[in-house]
């Protein structure tokens, strides 16, 4: 007798079907992958969005911590320069337009009847903040001459912490520059300085 050969099964191949499972199942885990890294980005983006309002708090207190410290014997360091202000603005002044507009905030504003000077206040000073200062002396000269106040303006700025080179910057502008030294503040310039005018 002959030896049975048994048959194989043919193996089932791949149909349209089971390709077209298989797609929308990796379809299915793409979206769901995408949405998750939607969701992940939006928490980012809530979390950057929130530490960088902290920080900005955290920047106006410094601010104004260096306001405090400058503000009070601020007038008397410019007496001995020669100026004898009569008028000290501590904690910000505003300049506006008839409608009300706020054009520029000025952080210390000094005035006698020959000059006004303008201080801007940083923790730490930095060129940006002087290029920032030019602008708003720029605009109460203007707001001034509108105003037919002929007395000459000029700048300055502190901070409780300023590098060499943006002491520098400050004075090729043409500003005072105050800077902290242990608990009160001097007007560091050097010798021969001249202030711009506005």
């Amino acid at each position: 007798m002959g030896e049975l050969v048994q048959a194989r099964k043919p193996q089932k191949g791949l149909t349209f079907e089971d390709v077209w499972a298989a797609m929308m199942e990796t379809d299915k885990k793409f979206q769901e992958t995408d949405r998750q890294f939607k969701e992940t980005n939006r928490r980012l983006e809530k979390s950057k969005r929130d530490l960088d309002k902290k920080m900005g708090e955290l920047g106006n207190r410094l601010g104004e911590l260096a306001e405090h410290l400058v503000a009070p014997s601020i007038h008397k360091k410019f007496n001995t320069l020669g100026y004898r202000f009569d008028a000290v603005s501590p904690g910000g002044t505003e300049i506006k337009d008839p409608g009300g507009k706020t054009y520029a905030e000025i952080d210390i504003l000094l005035q006698n009847t020959d000059y006004i000077v303008a201080v801007e206040v940083k923790s730490k000073l930095l060129e940006k903040d002087v290029d920032a200062h030019v602008k708003r002396l720029e605009i109460l000269r203007r707001w001034a001459d509108k105003h037919r106040d002929r007395r000459k303006i000029r700048g300055a700025a502190a901070g409780a912490i300023v590098s060499r080179a943006v002491r520098q910057y400050a004075l090729k502008a043409g500003f005072y520059v105050i800077v902290q030294t242990g608990d009160t503040v001097k007007i560091d310039i050097p010798k021969g300085f001249v202030p711009k005018d506005w």
